[in-house]
């Protein structure tokens, strides 16, 4: 800083830290990844410091600020790496043939909590928009976009950034914005599968929270009679990071019942996490009591029924993300209201 006074120092702080929320769901977005993607936050934001005198404000700051992440996460992204689920790598698996084969954390398409990617708005059409944006089905599809082409999107139709403020960040011509727009969007066309969006209102519906409490009583009673009557047809289950992906209600309450047994008796906790409802799953603890960390789940619902059922398991990485403790007391065994 040119002056170096605290009072300059500390009024740019607070500037630059009223965009850490969206240039957090930006750059998730861009890499598919909730430590990568406040990484690089973390680095725009020095960068924003180190460089801001010689800001010339001939874009605004949140302009500036989205140039520099920009540039941050193609750096990042320059290594190709595709982040994904499980479907998107291999078949679904038997039951019978079900086996749990760890892949290397940087394969995964992450989690990231509602909160540090969707700044508060009063607009419902730009919080639905910005929801249905960070939904793993969509993150997934996002990932196929070559790099430039997804900030393209991002920018353009998340966002609701003109093309000649696109193309001034990227620093090229709107038309080739404007291409490059119309082949993500030819892209994505291609990829989306139908009813591989989760059609989840916002604010669940009475019909989606009444689905929650039945999912809720279903799983922590370890009822599979009446959790097979919420699953879709074609539920699919994902255990990141595990390549296993399972298919169809009884392939997923056959695999409860067997290899996942011993999540029998667990408890659920609430939790908003990439626009969907979700849950902490915090399984039996029989060594110590209690309940112990298990997985961040995410649920996918559409035409009333859960479609999809994703278990991140790491939960020494997820648990303190989403600022959930890593063990519950016995006595807090109660199934919380409001779910």
């Amino acid at each position: 800083m040119s002056d170096g006074t605290a009072t300059t120092t500390t009024d740019l702080d607070i500037r630059l830290e009223k965009h850490r929320v969206e240039l957090t769901g930006y750059c998730y977005r861009m890499l598919g990844s909730s430590f990568e993607a406040e990484d690089a936050v973390q680095d725009t934001m020095v960068r924003a410091w180190r460089s801001y005198d010689k800001f010339e404000g001939r874009s605004s700051l949140r302009s500036w600020l989205y140039r520099i992440a920009t540039n941050v996460c193609l750096d990042m992204l320059t290594a190709g790496n595709k982040r994904a689920r499980p479907m998107d790598l291999t078949e679904s698996t038997p039951l019978a043939q079900a086996a749990l084969s760890p892949r290397p954390d940087n394969t995964w398409l992450e989690p990231m909590p509602d909160s540090r990617v969707l700044p508060t708005t009063d607009d419902p059409a730009e919080a639905a928009v910005a929801k249905e944006s960070v939904r793993l089905a969509f993150m997934a599809t996002l990932q196929q976009l070559p790099p430039k082409q997804r900030a393209v999107l991002i920018l353009r139709e998340v966002l609701a950034w003109k093309a000649s403020e696109v193309a001034e960040l990227l620093g090229t011509t709107v038309a080739s914005v404007n291409s490059a727009l119309q082949r993500a969007r030819a892209t994505l066309a291609e990829q989306q599968q139908p009813g591989a969006e989760a059609a989840v209102s916002d604010p669940l519906d009475e019909e989606q929270q009444k689905l929650l409490e039945r999912y809720v009583a279903a799983f922590e009673g370890y009822d599979m009679t009446a959790l097979t009557a919420l699953l879709h047809e074609d539920a699919v289950m994902t255990m990141p990071p595990f390549d296993l992906w399972l298919h169809g209600p009884a392939d997923i309450t056959g695999f409860m019942t067997t290899l996942g047994s011993a999540c029998a008796g667990s408890r659920l906790r609430p939790v908003e996490v990439n626009g969907l409802p979700g849950f902490a799953h915090y399984k039996p603890d029989p060594e110590s009591g209690g309940f112990t960390a298990w997985a961040v789940q995410v649920l996918e619902i559409s035409d009333n029924r859960i479609t999809g059922f994703h278990c991140f398991l790491d939960t020494k990485r997820w648990f303190p993300l989403f600022g959930l403790p890593l063990h519950l007391e016995a006595e807090a065994d109660q199934v919380e209201e409001g779910v």
